[in-house]
C-alpha cells in the first residue's frame, strides 16, 4: 500500500504544483486556452486524494482525517467545475481566491494522508510488541 500512496502523493504534488502555475497564469491573463488542461489535472488531483484517502482508510488511519479528504475532494470540484456562474463580475476574485486556497487546502489534506499512511504501520508495529 506504500506503493500506492507514494504515487499518489507524487500525483497531488506535481498537479498542485501545475495547477498553482495554471493558475497564476490565468490570473495574469494568460494561457486560457489551458483551461481544460487546468479541469483535467484538478480532477487528477482529487482522483489522486481519493486514493490517499482510500488506501489511508485500509491502513486505519484515522477515521475523521479520511473523511475529511473525502469531503475536501467534493468541494474541490464543485467549486473548480462552478465556480465560473459564482460571483460574475468585479467581486468574482473572492471566488477566484476561494478557489485557490481550497485547492491548497487538497494539496495539504494529500501530504497529511501520505504520511500518516507512511507512520501507520511503525505505530501498528509498536503497539505489538
Amino acid at each position: 500500500m506504500n506503493t500506492t500512496a507514494t504515487v499518489a502523493q507524487t500525483f497531488v504534488r506535481l498537479g498542485g504544483l501545475i495547477q498553482i502555475v495554471l493558475g497564476l497564469g490565468f490570473w495574469l491573463g494568460v494561457g486560457y486556452g489551458l483551461v481544460p488542461v487546468h479541469i483535467l489535472v484538478g480532477f487528477l488531483v482529487v482522483l489522486s486524494l481519493w486514493t490517499l484517502a482510500t488506501v489511508g482508510l485500509l491502513s486505519k488511519v484515522r477515521t475523521g482525517q479520511v473523511g475529511l479528504a473525502f469531503v475536501w475532494g467534493l468541494i474541490t470540484l464543485g467549486l473548480g467545475m462552478g465556480q465560473g456562474s459564482l460571483l460574475p463580475g468585479e467581486l468574482h476574485w473572492i471566488v477566484q481566491a476561494f478557489h485557490l486556497l481550497v485547492g491548497l487546502g487538497a494539496i495539504g489534506q494529500g501530504e497529511a494522508l501520505a504520511r500518516a499512511i507512511r507512520q501507520r504501520p511503525l505505530a501498528a508495529r509498536s503497539q505489538a510488541k
